[in-house]
């Protein structure tokens, strides 16, 4: 059927839909890159936000026992240290964490920006609206998806926590530091492993993000008419201009009849108007050519003017198919013209005698 979407989408539509902000990407990438980057983030940078945090604390619990009144500009001053520890400490994790995101929206987008996208839809206000997208294929691809991270994410921690259930209890004889220690490298066993398959899922999920936006963004027969008709122009209409084109081109070809010197016909199929003007042409021109009722025309114009007509159909067909308008004739025409115009030229002195 026309109305089915079979065809591949022309470039004009991709653009169009990028225009409006409908892109494809995975987020699955984003959650990936931002979880990578958020653990070794902390790998590199926790002994730093360890040192600033446990500075602020001693010099907390340093001064509890010196101060017996807090009042509130003390209150104050104290928020602000602690805002300030805080920022120092946690800065360059969100700093790297949102960096990541958006670097690798970017990388996805190709730096979009559509005001479109950003703007309120209130037609997904409509409840009907979102059953259907929560039953569609995308949202069950989007459950199943859910389900196969939970499910994989849930089997590593309990094969990570079963491997080192029995050193849990040794912890408790260990100093804050090292259990520290080894609790963050516990952790982190986890997230390599949970990356690596993560990272397969971010990249079946591309691969389906990809599928999905190419099968919406398909075409039907009818849609690539209607564009075809908006950006070549609807061929009615083209047809309508290419006759007033024509119609124009004819009559400037009909304003140059009266300045000929003689017009060639066979008798009535055929008919080409000759000039010579020595001072700006070489050669004679054809300032006129048409057929059957065009040719009668030209006839017709050149009687009303005075222009001298003479019959010669082999003369005549031939000027017609070789030379086009404006155009100086040939060489293998130079003889039959010359002696034509010579006894055009000695009737027009006959007749000033």
């Amino acid at each position: 059927m026309a109305s089915e979407k079979t065809e591949k989408a022309t470039p004009k539509r991709r653009q169009d839909e990028r225009k409006k902000g409908r892109i494809f990407q995975s987020q699955e990438i984003i959650i990936v890159l931002t979880l990578l980057a958020s653990f070794w983030g902390l790998k590199l940078l926790g002994p730093t936000m360890l040192s600033a945090l446990e500075h602020c604390m001693i010099d907390f619990f340093g001064q509890a026992g010196t101060v017996s009144v807090v009042g509130t500009p003390e209150a104050i001053q104290y928020f602000m240290r602690a805002g300030t520890t805080f920022l120092w400490a946690a800065m360059p994790m969100l700093l790297l964490c949102s960096s990541v995101s958006v670097v690798g929206t970017i990388a996805q987008t190709r730096g979009l920006f559509s005001m479109e996208s950003v703007s309120p839809k209130f037609n997904r206000l409509n409840p009907i609206e979102g059953f259907k997208r929560l039953f569609s294929l995308r949202g069950l691809i989007e459950l199943l998806k859910s389900l196969a991270k939970i499910t994989v994410l849930g089997s590593i921690i309990w094969m990570v926590f079963e491997e080192q259930f029995w050193n849990f209890p040794r912890m408790m004889d260990m100093e804050f530091g090292q259990a520290i220690a080894t609790t963050a490298d516990i952790i982190f066993s986890i997230v390599e492993v949970a990356a690596v398959i993560m990272a397969f899922v971010a990249a079946a999920d591309y691969l389906y993000q990809w599928w999905d936006y190419e099968k919406n963004l398909r075409m039907s027969k009818q849609e690539l008419k209607e564009e075809y008709k908006q950006t070549e122009g609807d061929p009615q209409i083209k047809g309508k201009i290419r006759e007033r084109q024509q119609a124009q081109a004819r009559q400037r070809m009909m304003q140059q009849v009266p300045s000929a010197d003689v017009v060639i016909r066979n008798p009535t199929h055929f008919a080409v108007a000759i000039k010579y003007d020595p001072e700006r042409n070489s050669a004679p021109i054809v300032v006129a050519k048409g057929m059957d009722s065009l040719a009668l025309r030209i006839v017709a114009v050149a009687e009303e003017n005075g222009v001298f007509i003479t019959e010669n159909k082999p003369l005549a067909r031939g000027l017609y198919e070789a030379v086009e308008l404006d155009q100086e004739i040939p060489d293998r025409f130079y003889q039959p013209i010359a002696e034509l115009l010579a006894f055009v030229y000695s009737l027009k002195k006959k007749e000033l005698k």
